[in-house]
C-alpha cells in the first residue's frame, strides 16, 4: 500500500478564487488528540490503604493496638515478678494459671454485656476491674502479702474485655456490605495480634528486669486502660447494640458449627503453647538461652507476613469452610518441619524451619474467626469470638503442659516437637466434621 502510493503522480490541486468582499475563514484547528492512557491503566491503591481511607478507622485502630499490647505482657511479668520477689517459679505459674481459668470463665460473661450495652459502656467498667486487679498483685507482692492474696488479684483481672473482638466487631459493621474488604481486615486483625504477643514479651522482660520487678505490670495496666479509654472514645465507628434475636436466648456454644469450630481453636492454640515450650527448652540445651525469644519471633513474623500477604487475596463468597479446612490442611503438612529440622539440622535450620511453618497459622486463624463470625447472630458476636479466644488460651495451656511433658520424657528436647506437628494434624481432624445447617446464622458470612 505505502509503494503505491509512493508510485503515484503528484497533481496540484487548482485553487478557486474567493470571491471579493467575502474574508476568508480561519481554518480550525484540529482537536488535540486524546492522550493515551498508561500502561495497564491507574494504579488502584492496596486493599490495605482503602481500608485506613475510611473515616475513623485509623483511630480505633491506633487505640486497640495499644489497649492490647499489655495482653502480650501481663502474664510474662506476672511470672517475673513472682519469681524474682518470691523466688518461685512454681508459685508464678499456679497464679498465671488461674487467672488464665478464670478468663475462661468469665470472659464469655464480659463479651455478653458488651453485645447487650455496648463497647464504651461495658467495655470501660471491665477493664478498669480487671487493672485494679493487676494494681492489687502488684502491691501485695511489693508488701510481701500471703500467697492466697496473688491468686485473688489476678483472678480479678479476667474481666479484661476481648479487645481484639472488638476491633474485628468494629470492621464487621463499618464493611457489613463487602465480603472481600471483611477478609482484609480479618487479616490485618491477626498480624496485629501477632505484633502485640511478639512485642509484649519482649517490652514486659526489658521493663522487669531493666528497672524494676514490678514495673512490667505497672506499665501493662496503665497501657491497658489508656487504649481501653481511647477505643471507647470513638463512638463514630462503634457498632450499634444489635436487637434481641430469636437465638438471644442461646449460647453461641450451643449454636450449630459452633462447637467443632471450638474444638479446632482448641488443637491450634495446643501448636502455639507447645512450640512455645519446646522452643525455649531446645534453645536452653544447646547453650543460646538468648536466642529462644528470636527463634519463636521468626515463627511470629512468617506468620504476620503470610496473614498480611493473605488479606490480598479475593475470597470465592460461600467457601469459608474449604478454604478453612485447605489452610489447616497446610499447617499440619509444614508443622513438621520443627521436628524435622531440629532432629537433623541445628540451630539455623530449626529458624527457618520455625519461620516456614509460621506462614500456616495466620490463614487459618483468619479464616477460622471469619467462620465464627458468620456463625454467631449479630446480638451475640463479641460473645462468638471471646469464646474463640477462650478455646485458644485452653489449648495453648494444655500444649504448653504437652510440650513441656514431652520435653522431660522424650531423649532430646528437639523431639518435642512432635506435639505441636500432633496438634495441628489433630486440628485437620476435627474441622473434617460437617457442621449442622442452621436457618439463623450472620447474614455476612466471610
Amino acid at each position: 500500500m505505502i509503494l503505491f502510493l509512493a508510485a503515484r503522480p503528484v497533481v496540484p490541486r487548482p485553487v478557486v478564487p474567493r470571491p471579493p468582499g467575502r474574508p476568508a475563514r480561519a481554518r480550525s484547528a484540529a482537536p488535540p488528540a486524546p492522550a493515551a492512557p498508561r500502561h495497564g491503566g491507574p494504579r488502584r491503591p492496596s486493599p490495605y490503604r482503602r481500608l485506613f481511607a475510611l473515616p475513623g478507622t485509623r483511630a480505633f485502630t491506633a487505640a486497640g493496638l495499644l489497649a492490647r499490647l499489655p495482653m502480650g505482657m501481663l502474664g510474662v511479668s506476672a511470672v517475673l515478678m513472682i519469681a524474682t520477689t518470691r523466688g518461685s517459679y512454681a508459685l508464678a505459674g499456679a497464679v498465671t494459671a488461674t487467672g488464665l481459668a478464670a478468663t475462661a470463665l468469665a470472659g464469655p460473661w464480659t463479651a455478653r454485656l458488651v453485645d447487650r450495652h455496648g463497647q464504651a459502656r461495658a467495655a470501660v467498667p471491665a477493664t478498669a476491674l480487671a487493672v485494679l486487679g493487676s494494681l492489687s498483685l502488684l502491691l501485695c507482692v511489693h508488701r510481701g502479702a500471703p500467697d492466697w492474696t496473688l491468686f485473688a488479684s489476678y483472678a480479678a483481672t479476667a474481666t479484661t474485655p476481648n479487645l481484639g473482638g472488638m476491633s474485628r466487631a468494629r470492621w464487621a459493621h463499618l464493611l457489613r456490605d463487602d465480603p472481600a474488604a471483611r477478609h482484609t481486615a480479618d487479616a490485618f486483625e491477626q498480624a496485629a495480634d501477632e505484633l502485640c504477643f511478639l512485642l509484649g514479651p519482649v517490652l514486659a522482660t526489658l521493663l522487669c528486669t531493666g528497672l524494676a520487678p514490678e514495673a512490667g505490670t505497672a506499665v501493662a495496666a496503665a497501657l491497658l486502660l489508656t487504649g481501653t479509654l481511647l477505643l471507647a472514645a470513638q463512638r463514630g465507628t462503634e457498632p450499634p447494640v444489635a436487637p434481641r434475636s430469636a437465638a438471644r436466648t442461646r449460647s453461641p456454644l450451643r449454636l450449630p458449627g459452633i462447637p467443632p469450630l471450638l474444638l479446632t481453636f482448641v488443637c491450634t492454640g495446643a501448636v502455639f503453647g507447645s512450640t512455645e515450650v519446646v522452643t525455649l527448652a531446645y534453645a536452653d540445651a544447646h547453650g543460646i538461652r538468648a536466642a529462644g525469644g528470636a527463634l519463636l519471633a521468626l515463627q511470629a513474623a512468617g506468620s504476620a507476613a503470610a496473614g498480611l500477604l493473605y488479606g490480598l487475596l479475593r475470597p470465592a463468597p460461600g467457601r469459608a469452610t474449604r478454604r478453612f479446612r485447605r489452610c489447616l490442611t497446610a499447617m499440619a503438612a509444614l508443622m513438621p518441619l520443627p521436628l524435622l529440622a531440629a532432629a537433623a539440622g541445628g540451630p539455623a535450620a530449626l529458624a527457618v524451619a520455625l519461620a516456614v511453618a509460621g506462614t500456616a497459622t495466620a490463614p487459618a486463624m483468619v479464616t477460622g474467626m471469619g467462620l465464627v463470625r458468620s456463625r454467631t447472630p449479630a446480638d451475640r458476636l463479641n460473645e462468638g469470638m471471646t469464646l474463640a479466644v477462650t478455646a485458644l488460651l485452653a489449648g495453648i495451656a494444655a500444649g504448653s503442659a504437652a510440650g513441656g511433658r514431652a520435653v522431660e520424657h522424650l531423649s532430646g528436647p528437639g523431639l518435642g516437637y512432635a506435639v505441636p506437628a500432633a496438634a495441628a494434624a489433630l486440628a485437620l481432624c476435627t474441622s473434617l466434621r460437617r457442621p449442622a445447617r442452621t436457618g439463623r446464622t450472620q447474614s455476612s458470612g466471610p
